[in-house]
């Protein structure tokens, strides 16, 4: 037992979540980086050995049903359980492409090897390709009569495999936007697929309980695992190639495929996993329950020489040769003749051409895509035979990772049984720096340089910090005697000395702190309310106090709790949602409009009909009476808030869009 728990341990447990998490994914380069999903719509970053959050991304209006690093894990992309796709800058921490098409929820996502692209398989049973640049739908692929599980690209980013719950994985060419070739021998739904990392090979793992492994030279089955106790929910090859792990309930296995053969078996407490990752000489494995993350490590270092044990073993059955005589005898390979390799040698397409500044910024980051069905659904994009035929060889072979590999800490959290929470070196792209306060992005704000709509690989990275990143924006709540003196804060000639910028950091941290210390105070008042249940008062409060800041912090809250409203709430609440998304803080807006559509979705139908009956006499029913007065004085809030809208469904990009949502949902009181 005590050999058992040194080859694998339990090294945390946390909290992921205020819902059911639904879905993760490790880092695929460090394998010391994690992303969740969650029913509460939000996308959380973590460092795998600590249980504070990096970042929380929000945006998606449904529940996350899927997430994913790309190669460098500086961007991450969440399909929703709409069809909506939504990629992430972790370094400036915001959305930066939202794809629309899918008719159902996104079970499957990949980040093309080096080109702009993404992969997308859904419910809907189709397989979208995407441009992220453009923000269009090139291919949709059409053949599966299921769902789809799982996609990826090949590593020369010219195949699209895709497995599904129809028990197939089909082979995709992206030159041709054609079938290639379907693979049928499983009798369960296919969870997962994975390219070997240099050969033309390929292992496909299903809830049969099996893995399968083809060549894809010939498309001819290779070998087939013995079926495990459980389904195959996850596989990855490790780096080298020599080997592949699966991931099963409550256990994992190490395989080789020319012949058949497991050369380990792990069993683990991790449950359902969801992901592995392979890190140095570990194999990082994450799997979620309920609101829970657990992380789970097992020892690989003695792999090789088991590996190399078994391969002795092989070569003495057909030497007949023991000990180390085999090593001086020439023994003939069990292997099939050595495989085609995969070119990872970057080809110059037409996609990737500079374009213009201009054309970038020309294009608004909330345009409606459009959704096609075809090879070339969009005329303005390229056709897939364009962008996926080779034109011309480079001789350089371009970098997988924007970053440089991940480095342990010298007290690696990984590599001890007990759990310990030592510290994670984070890659430098997982957040910005440094992390200096900054206001609410403004409504009408349009950024100063045009190049910032583009995604990171587009964009100049600047060579250094400067000071202007140092320097603290101006908050929403800076009284006028800070406003007037802003000149003071932000010195014109940016060529300062340190002691100089510390002394400004120092001003504009006072005032700052001064303005967090009042919110607290008020904060703490309206907590003691909520803390002995009397919500109508908390409100009442808060709306009394006459701050936006605490309003709108008090309305994230209500609207998570949606079991608190009533009609007192709804009245108190709505006079201050007009000036809210009239607001030129992003921030507040959002929280502005998730109120007045939890409004409209609860409490429209009692309105309405309160609003077409009213009661005929005075005195007689005091409780209809009472609420009649409530709906009626809702009512007119929400029709003056409805006449706002009006003049801003037109305004164009991502706030547009909110109003437009909006102005959609009063629909429910005619």
């Amino acid at each position: 037992m005590a050999a058992q728990h040194k080859r694998s341990w339990k090294l945390q447990e946390f909290v992921a979540h205020g819902s059911n998490v639904s879905c993760l994914s490790l880092g695929p380069s460090s394998g010391r980086v994690m992303v969740t999903g969650g029913e509460d719509r939000k996308v959380n970053m973590w460092a795998v050995g600590k249980p504070n959050v990096i970042l929380t991304l929000s945006g998606h209006t449904s529940p996350v049903e899927y997430v994913k690093f790309n190669s460098g894990e500086d961007l991450v992309i969440a399909g929703s359980q709409s069809g909506t796709l939504k990629i992430w800058d972790l370094e400036a921490a915001k959305i930066v492409r939202t794809l629309t098409g899918h008719k159902s929820s996104i079970r499957g996502i990949d980040f093309h090897p080096y080109g702009e692209f993404v992969a997308s398989g859904s419910l809907d049973t189709n397989v979208k390709l995407w441009d992220v640049r453009r923000k269009g739908c090139i291919v949709t692929l059409k053949g599966h009569s299921d769902g789809i599980n799982f996609v990826k690209f090949s590593p020369d980013g010219r195949w699209i495999v895709s497995a599904s719950e129809d028990n197939t994985v089909k082979l995709w060419d992206l030159t041709s936007g054609k079938l290639l070739h379907e693979f049928k021998q499983h009798t369960a739904a296919v969870n997962c697929v994975e390219f070997h990392p240099k050969e033309f090979l390929l292992a496909t793992a299903s809830n049969d309980r099996t893995v399968k492994f083809w060549d894809l030279e010939t498309f001819q089955l290779v070998s087939t695992t013995d079926a495990e106790t459980n389904g195959i929910r996850c596989a990855a090859f490790h780096p080298d190639g020599h080997s592949l792990f699966s991931g099963a309930q409550d256990s994992m296995r190490v395989y080789g495929w020319e012949p058949v053969r497991c050369y380990d078996s792990v069993s683990l407490a991790w449950g359902k996993v969801a992901d592995i990752a392979i890190s140095s000489s570990q194999l990082i494995g994450a799997s979620y329950h309920q609101t829970n993350v657990a992380v789970w490590v097992v020892d690989l270092e003695h792999l090789e020489n088991l590996i190399a044990k078994y391969n002795d073993e092989t070569a003495d059955a057909v030497t007949g040769a023991p000990g180390e005589q085999k090593r001086a005898q020439v023994v003939p390979s069990t292997k099939t003749p050595p495989r085609k390799a995969f070119s990872t040698e970057r080809p110059q397409t037409t996609s990737s051409k500079p374009r213009l500044k201009e054309e970038q910024s020309a294009i608004p980051e909330e345009s409606a895509n459009k959704e096609g069905e075809g090879i070339n659904d969009d005329k303005n994009l390229a056709a897939p035979g364009d962008i996926f035929t080779a034109k011309k060889r480079l001789d350089r072979t371009p970098p997988r990772q924007k970053h440089e590999p991940f480095q342990p800490p010298l007290e690696d959290p990984l590599s001890q049984g007990p759990v310990k929470q030592a510290p994670v070196v984070k890659p430098s792209a997982i957040v910005p720096e440094p992390v200096k306060p900054t206001k609410p992005t403004s409504v009408n704000d349009k950024p100063a340089n045009k190049q910032k709509d583009m995604i990171p690989s587009e964009r100049d990275k600047p060579a250094g910090l400067q000071l202007s990143d140092f320097l603290p924006a101006r908050t929403p709540m800076v009284n006028e005697k800070d406003a007037n003196n802003e000149q003071n804060i932000r010195p014109k000639n940016p060529a300062m000395s340190e002691k100089e910028a510390v002394s400004t950091l120092a001003k504009s941290h006072e005032s700052i702190a001064a303005i967090m210390t009042s919110r607290l105070k008020n904060l703490s008042v309206v907590a003691r309310f909520w803390g002995d249940g009397d919500i109508k008062n908390a409100v009442q409060i808060s709306v009394d106090m006459n701050d936006q800041a605490v309003l709108v912090d008090l309305l994230n809250v209500l609207c998570l709790k949606q079991t608190l409203w009533n009609l007192d709430v709804c009245s108190l609440v709505l006079p201050h949602l007009k000036d809210l998304i009239s607001s030129k803080y992003e921030s507040y807006v959002q929280a502005g409009a998730m109120a007045i559509k939890l409004i409209l979705r609860n409490f429209a139908p009692v309105i309405k009909s309160n609003m077409a009956a009213p009661p005929v006499s005075v005195g007689v029913d005091l409780v209809r009476e009472e609420r009649y007065n409530k709906c009626h004085k809702c009512y007119l809030h929400l029709r003056s808030i409805r006449e706002a809208l009006s003049s801003k469904t037109s305004i164009s990009g991502k706030m547009g869009s909110l109003f437009r949502e909006m102005s959609l949902a009063f629909s429910s009181l005619d």
